[in-house]
């Protein structure tokens, strides 16, 4: 038996079309209007950088520092398991750490400062296509989070398909982030919203 097949509908290329070409980076600038997608991190464009649970914690900090990122997801087998950032490895966490447990700053590993999947806050990738920049600034500063993984489905399997850092946001919104943290991180934003 033969399967029939159509000729799709076609026109002759007209004289002003121009080339679509993909775009590699992110908008250097961006406003809080603008679709949210503008601002994510989508790892079908841009490798994204990982670390093991058990990798030394001083590790995965040169990694980061070579990469130029300032968080590593967390997987093992390509099961995402969390997420590691500077903050995490450079702040109070390992020094907490070291005092509770008595163990020796050395042996801290990416699972003794990692934030854990039930810590992340996660946004389906179908709310990104409809949402702003100003809806993503919004999101993070509810879960008072500076990142936010981005997930879609392929049949039942959540995959993370990017993220949003409010850092990264900030930069394309042409706003300074204080290294203090969230809540003086979203303190600035607002004050450039309220401006505008």
């Amino acid at each position: 038996m033969s399967t029939r097949y159509d000729v799709i509908r076609s026109h002759p290329l007209s004289a002003q079309v121009s080339l679509h070409r993909f775009r590699q980076g992110l908008p250097l600038m961006v406003s809080m209007e603008d679709a949210a997608e503008d601002v994510m991190t989508d790892f079908r464009r841009v490798e994204v950088k990982t670390a093991t649970p058990d990798m030394a914690m001083d590790a995965a900090l040169q990694k980061m520092i070579h990469a130029g990122v300032r968080l590593l997801v967390v997987a093992q087998d390509d099961r995402v398991m969390g997420v590691v950032t500077a903050r995490d490895i450079m702040g109070e966490k390992p020094v907490k750490i070291v005092s509770e447990e008595r163990i020796a700053h050395n042996d801290l590993t990416v699972s003794h400062v990692m934030s854990r999947q039930a810590e992340m806050t996660v946004i389906n990738y179908a709310d990104v296509l409809t949402a702003r920049v100003g809806d993503v600034v919004e999101t993070l500063s509810a879960a008072q989070r500076q990142h936010a993984l981005v997930v879609e489905y392929e049949g039942e399997a959540e995959i993370v398909r990017g993220m949003f850092s409010l850092t990264q946001i900030a930069r394309q919104l042409g706003v300074e982030i204080s290294p203090e943290g969230p809540v003086q991180s979203f303190a600035e934003i607002e004050q450039l919203i309220n401006r505008g």
